[in-house]
């Protein structure tokens, strides 16, 4: 390719979300509303930088299925390049089943992304040139541990920054022979437990803020640590801060740490200062908040900018 771009490396699929009228009873049905979309932390991310005018292409792993063609199609028409994502014939599209509560926070989740085995370190080693040529790789933790392994040669051996979403508490330390190869990482406070070795997790600003400099001792160039309802920190080698949450109305936060992560991205892509791209991120993240969608079916830069975090 001629013009410069972003590779993203991870899942993408369903989600199945359940968010009850009441509090949840136990051993019994509830009554509420059932919702799906196409979402996926890699493909989340994917669409964000898409939907922001960053060209974007995503390698991943989709069943020969309803639900995966739903995902590709959904892909394509908002953008993103998938004319290298694997189809798995007989493979089961990843799924995402999360249980909200009832103020759209959420309770409870299931991820089934057996299909990212399929992304090994074969395939990657066969991409390498389409790696090589990324301004940055974006990645999750749905890779293997050998997947991982293969894709931090490549990149190290091209000099590709990589940025890195953990995913999960459970995930997250898949990255700690890595944190030194990061050029941008964005843990949750659970997640920080796994990657800094914290006996708990960062729970107010200057916590966070212990946290993301920690990373960056461990070898991150940038590190951000988010918080939910009471924003985010970051650092980097040469300053740390926080950044108040914008408050809304929560109607559903999935995927709204994947729309702080793309809006960062984008912002570190285009030279922005730190605090700047961080105040993308918040706002990013609270227009989320307040969709029923996975990704904002309306996100632009002027809407990003329009709603900027102060």
């Amino acid at each position: 390719m001629d013009e410069s771009y972003v590779v993203v490396i991870g899942s993408a699929g369903i989600d199945v979300k359940g968010r009850p009228a009441m509090p949840v009873q136990l051993g019994m049905s509830n009554l509420g509303e059932v919702r799906n979309s196409v979402g996926g932390v890699a493909r989340n991310i994917a669409e964000n930088l898409a939907r922001l005018e960053v060209p974007t292409i995503l390698l991943t792993a989709l069943g020969d299925d309803e639900e995966g063609w739903r995902v590709l199609e959904h892909a394509e028409s908002n953008g993103i390049d998938c004319s290298h994502v694997l189809t798995v014939e007989d493979g089961r599209t990843g799924t995402y089943l999360a249980l909200l509560k009832p103020d759209g926070e959420l309770m409870a989740a299931i991820g089934d992304f057996e299909i990212m085995q399929a992304i090994d370190a074969d395939f990657l080693r066969d991409h390498e040139d389409l790696i090589a040529g990324a301004d940055m790789a974006v990645i999750d933790m749905t890779l293997s541990e050998e997947a991982l392994a293969a894709l931090f040669e490549i990149t190290e051996r091209n000099y590709v920054r990589v940025c890195a979403d953990p995913t999960t508490p459970r995930l997250a330390s898949k990255l700690c022979p890595y944190i030194d190869k990061l050029h941008l990482v964005v843990p949750n406070a659970l997640e920080t437990m796994a990657l800094c070795g914290l006996s708990e997790p960062a729970h107010d600003r200057e916590s966070a803020i212990r946290a993301a400099r920690e990373l960056v001792t461990l070898g991150a160039y940038c590190a951000v640590v988010t918080m939910g309802e009471q924003g985010l920190a970051y650092a980097d080698g040469g300053s740390a801060g926080f950044i108040r949450a914008v408050h809304t109305q929560v109607v559903d936060s999935t995927g709204a740490g994947d729309a702080l992560s793309g809006a960062v991205i984008f912002g570190l892509l285009n030279g922005v200062p730190l605090d700047e791209a961080m105040r993308l991120g918040v706002t990013a993240a609270s227009l989320t908040l307040q969709s029923y969608e996975t990704v904002v079916p309306d996100l632009t830069q002027e809407l990003l900018y329009d709603r900027l975090a102060v």
